[in-house]
């Protein structure tokens, strides 16, 4: 089993940057896709970024590109999203998440593993 555990969230001005990190415990998660996914209020979770095991290959939502950045650290079993030029409408709960399969990183029920989410707030 993996549990996963997002940090970072808060309230932020318009413009401003926030950087989200999720830590993955109880086996190593090196092998696995992770992403990040975020609800809106009333609405599903949305695919915001995934990147590939391999570090190297990473993907976006067309709304997030050229303002967010996603990495991951092997050694320390994390991901981060890193969001900056941040917009009113960027305020949701953001979920971290681990996937078996990168062909299927922008759907929901392509990810085992979920966390509990963390707040982002964009001031305007």
């Amino acid at each position: 089993q993996v549990q996963l555990q997002e940090s970072g969230g808060g309230v932020v001005q318009a413009g401003g940057s926030l950087r989200l990190s999720c830590a993955a415990s109880g086996r190593t998660v090196s092998g696995n896709t992770m992403a990040w996914f975020r609800q809106f209020p009333g609405q599903e979770r949305q695919f915001v970024a995934a990147i590939h095991p391999s570090v190297i290959v990473t993907d976006f939502a067309d709304s997030v590109k050229g303002r967010f950045t996603i990495s991951r650290n092997h050694a320390k079993n994390t991901v981060s999203l890193q969001k900056n030029s941040l917009k009113p409408e960027d305020t949701a709960v953001y979920y971290c998440a681990a996937a078996s399969d990168w062909k299927k990183r922008l759907a929901r029920d392509g990810y085992a593993y979920w966390g509990q989410g963390t707040q982002v707030t964009v001031s305007s």
